[in-house]
């Protein structure tokens, strides 16, 4: 039987290779997503983590609890120092030691843009600290010398090349703060895996390090390194034995290792789900395939079958034969999905990186997790697939397969089918309706409208061999305009209604995921539109990105003498805890607020804020019962002491003012960091400027920080539709998939129509039909196939809009569903395209057959 198994496999390779390609395009995605999740995590790796190799222990500052940093200033809870440094290089058991000084410095390039803004882990700013020779042996000078004051940097030679940067150029930078200018002296390289994943590295004298990431005269950390014999826990021991209480900590280099675990795995967590998608709706949609396609098999040879077991064979060996020829295909579908699978690894961080997301660089890491994965979803699919199949095989008695090659099936099955699917269907809506009173986007209803989705389309699929009937007949008024082809393919599309719905249902999948994706990604648009300018007065927001002591204040006079600024709005945005949640607010200027934010007041006013009054907006009004006049309960920011607060306003829902308006000296006050700015918004007079230009201007008067962002209204819609990017990502790239996996199927199944119609084609050809109408009735009907699982798919994709887009529209208040006509037309042409292109090959063979021949052959 295994000789059996492999000699139909060879036999029919042809039409075994679809199957091939549909399982390989989802173990590629799969195994290529797993060595990219690899590969990603080890380059995060590197780029989060200093090299843990010769440090034994790090000493850092303790935290101090909250409102205890107030009390006695840095120097009572910073105490890493150099007498600290001396201290330790005396305790027993440690070989050397190495103070640091470490934060983040984000550059401009030589064109004025910012070199890899925004993220987090690529901007390492470093002090010099040199060793008794001289030199920091950390960071060995390539080119001039390292920085002998506060005027002067270095940066290593990938920076260099980066920003165009050569020695003596000024470089405009930011830490945390106001923007530096510094001269370059010196680059240098390293091999700091945060640097040499793709990050920046620039070198400040020690003192101006410590000036600007810690304190004057103290460290970040001091990293220890253990002599020979003495383990990291027992020098930590040692190490925080003498370590003033309460000020300072020890921590051991796999402690630290444990923690870079921790973020690499929250870093790299989502890139992974988007091809896992594709993966998953690969391989549901190729199963269709493996099915219809060994159903077809088992069908061709049941005569065969019949012979096989009128000698002997047994039920099991007959399934064991299907079987083993599925696992043979899927074992080839592994070996070369696999391999396509490392391409997609490769290729993956190029296309994630062109949203901006920065991923560090690293080589691909192959280990024994992706070609596991690869082998048992590739055999284990494909077996699965195959097993319904078998078994039909073997309920085949030899007799009854000695009189017939197929057997249709009877009133009794077809009725426990449509009765299934009925309730399948009504399990799937009444989940689905039952979500239109939602109030919000939890995670409970979203996993109900995932549920529900999945459900009904899996009633749809059990109902497709029922609906065929109707459907095609309903179509052939349009079929049958097109003569006796059209008819004729409209009754070879009904001959048998399970293949027709198994071959439709793999394009009804794909085009349900596209439809519903499309219908909820461009509502979502539309809403994300409405919402990003919404209660904006103003013509541009300047905000800050990274940093925590936010925007210069100084530079909001500056952005106020600006040439053509009307108004300049300052805001300080921060939290509010009350009612046992926790809300934003804004600290805005009573004067200024009206000119650049579109308020609509539904009681009270802005009038009376000041210290101890606060507006709400509607939603928390709502919320918490509040009016004009009542008293709300909160703090403010780190403040731990709760106050009471007068409301003297109730605001229409705007996104630009958050959830509380409170006057900005008292909203700076309790906040992180008093005094401080987080965005200015900014009306101009200067209606017919370029808002290039005008942006250009108001960076300048920022003094071109960048930690800066300015954006004009157009810029934030862009920004918010931005967030879109993913899901019209997933909808092209399933579009895609579903095209490419149905044309495979639709292949299939026409060339095994055609090889078992060759008497009937040659009987067509011998009274009359000329090629031309072969070819066309064969496309005719791979049109009606296409067209008939096109039509189950917008049903089922449209309904799932509809039904998602209720828990959307209690999460989002701007969200209404809306058809976006011109993808739904596209979607339904690509279909309809798919049936003409996968009938080509098919067509031109059943027009080839030579009328005699055909008719003579058995």
């Amino acid at each position: 039987m295994l000789k059996t198994a492999l000699r139909n496999a060879l036999a029919h390779k042809a039409r075994l290779l679809m199957t091939v390609l549909a399982v390989c395009l989802g173990v590629a995605f799969v195994s290529g997503t797993l060595v990219f999740a690899d590969s990603s995590a080890s380059a995060h790796r590197a780029a989060v983590s200093k090299s843990f190799a010769d440090i034994a222990v790090t000493v850092t500052p303790r935290q101090p609890p909250p409102g205890a940093a107030s009390e006695g200033g840095d120097e009572a809870t910073t105490v890493v120092d150099d007498v600290l440094a001396r201290k330790l290089a005396d305790v027993p058991g440690v070989a050397a030691v190495r103070p640091s000084v470490d934060g983040q410095a984000t550059l401009n390039g030589s064109d004025g843009a910012p070199l890899r803004a925004g993220r987090t882990w690529a901007n390492l700013g470093a002090a010099h600290v040199p060793g008794a020779d001289g030199k920091d042996s950390r960071f060995p000078l390539v080119k001039g010398h390292a920085p002998r004051n506060d005027a002067e940097i270095a940066v290593d030679d990938g920076t260099a090349a980066a920003g165009g940067f050569a020695l003596g150029d000024t470089i405009t930078l930011a830490t945390d703060g106001p923007v530096l200018r510094k001269r370059l002296v010196g680059i240098v390289t390293t091999k700091e895996p945060r640097v040499t994943a793709g990050g920046t590295l620039t070198l400040f004298h020690k003192a101006t390090a410590q000036a600007l990431f810690a304190s004057p005269g103290h460290y970040t950390s001091i990293d220890l390194s253990a002599a020979p014999g003495v383990g990291e826990s027992e020098l930590a021991e040692r190490v925080g034995a003498v370590l003033p209480a309460d000020r300072a900590e020890a921590t051991t280099g796999r402690a630290q290792a444990d923690q870079q675990g921790i973020l690499v795995a929250t870093l790299t967590r989502g890139y992974t789900k988007l091809p896992l998608v594709f993966a998953g709706v690969s391989l549901f949609i190729g199963s269709f395939l493996i099915v219809n396609t060994f159903t077809m098999l088992v069908s061709r040879r049941g005569r065969e079958i019949a012979l096989l077991r009128a000698i002997g064979a047994s039920r099991r060996q007959v399934v064991r034969s299907v079987l083993c020829e599925a696992a043979l295909v899927g074992l080839a579908a592994s070996v070369v999905g696999f391999l396509l699978g490392l391409g997609i690894a490769a290729v993956l961080p190029d296309l994630l990186n062109t949203g901006g997301n920065g991923l560090p660089r690293g080589p691909l890491v192959i280990g024994p997790r992706p070609i596991l994965a690869a082998l048992g979803v590739g055999v284990g699919v494909t077996v699965l697939a195959a097993w319904l199949p078998s078994r039909k095989a073997a309920r085949i008695a030899p007799i009854e397969a000695l009189r017939a090659a197929d057997q249709p099936p009877t009133a009794r099955a077809s009725g426990v089918r449509g009765m299934v699917g009925v309730l399948l269907l009504a399990l799937g809506v009444g989940l689905l309706v039952s979500l239109t009173g939602a109030k919000d986007a939890s995670e409970e209803n979203l996993r109900t409208a995932m549920c529900g989705c999945a459900v009904v389309v899996v009633a749809m699929i059990v109902l497709a061999p029922l609906l065929a009937g109707p459907v095609i007949r309903l179509s052939g008024r349009l079929t049958d305009r097109l003569g006796i082809a059209g008819r004729l393919a409209r009754e070879n599309a009904l001959r048998d209604p399970r293949r027709t719905a198994a071959t439709a249902s793999a394009l009804m999948v794909g085009t349900a995921l596209v439809a519903g994706l499309a219908v909820i990604g461009d509502s979502t648009s539309q809403a994300l539109d409405r919402q990003a300018a919404a209660g904006l007065g103003a013509d541009y927001v300047i905000s800050a990105r990274g940093s925590m002591s936010g925007i210069d204040p100084a530079a909001v006079r500056r952005v106020a003498d600006t040439p053509g600024v009307k108004t300049a709005g300052a805001v300080t945005d921060s939290t509010l805890f009350t009612g046992g949640r926790v809300r934003q607010i804004a600290g805005v200027d009573a004067e200024t607020v009206h000119d650049v934010m579109e308020l609509v007041f539904v009681g009270g006013s802005l009038k009376d804020l000041g210290p101890g009054r606060l507006a709400v907006s509607a939603s928390v009004a709502r919320e918490q019962g509040l009016g004009t006049g009542s008293t709300l309960t909160a703090r403010i920011g780190r403040d731990q002491r709760t106050r009471q607060y007068t409301v003297v306003g109730v605001y229409r829902d705007n996104p630009v003012a958050h959830d509380v308006l409170g006057a900005r000296v008292e909203v700076g006050r309790d906040s992180h960091l008093p005094n401080s700015v987080q965005r200015i918004l900014v009306r101009t007079d200067a209606r017919g400027t370029a808002p290039k230009a005008g942006a250009d201007r108001l960076r300048t008067a920022t003094g071109n920080s960048p930690l800066v962002k300015v954006q004009d209204r157009d810029e934030l819609v862009h920004e918010a539709g931005g967030a879109m990017g993913d899901l019209l990502t997933l909808m092209y790239g399933l579009l895609v998939l579903g095209a490419v996996i149905s044309a495979l199927g639709i292949v299939n199944t026409l060339a095994v129509s055609v090889a078992e119609r060759t008497r009937e084609i040659g009987v067509l050809r011998a009274v009359g039909m000329d090629r031309g109408g072969v070819r066309r009735m064969i496309r005719v009907e791979s049109v009606t196939v296409a067209g008939f699982g096109t039509v189950l798919g917008l049903a089922g994709g449209l309904f799932g809009a509809w039904a998602v887009g209720a828990v959307a529209n209690g999460a989002m208040a701007d969200y209404s569903m809306a058809l976006p006509w011109g993808k739904l037309l596209l979607l339904c042409l690509v279909s309809l395209a798919i049936g003409t292109v996968a009938a080509a090959g098919p067509a031109r063979r059943a027009a080839a057959l030579s009328p005699l021949e055909a008719v003579a052959q058995a």
